[in-house]
């Protein structure tokens, strides 16, 4: 299933932060958001110091991260 299909609030352009995922609309990449939650900002601090994030890109983020590390990994040998 494609990108866009299972999170359609991320969104990956070549052309917007070299190609990281970000929330759709935002120049901010997944990453971050993640970054601040594991520093131990909660959700409504993350929402406070960027407030044009919308309610549920937090849980968004978080979801298309555990579906990304849910994908089969094959090592080279």
């Amino acid at each position: 299933m494609e990108l866009e299909a299972r999170h359609p609030r991320i969104s990956v352009n070549p052309e917007i932060m070299f190609g990281k995922p970000c929330i759709t609309g935002t120049r901010i990449p997944v990453y971050l958001i993640l970054r601040k939650l594991s520093s131990g900002m909660s959700e409504a601090e993350i929402h406070e110091a960027y407030p044009h994030l919308e309610k549920g890109d937090v849980q968004a983020a978080l979801a298309f991260a555990a579906d990304q590390l849910d994908e089969p990994v094959v090592a080279a040998e």
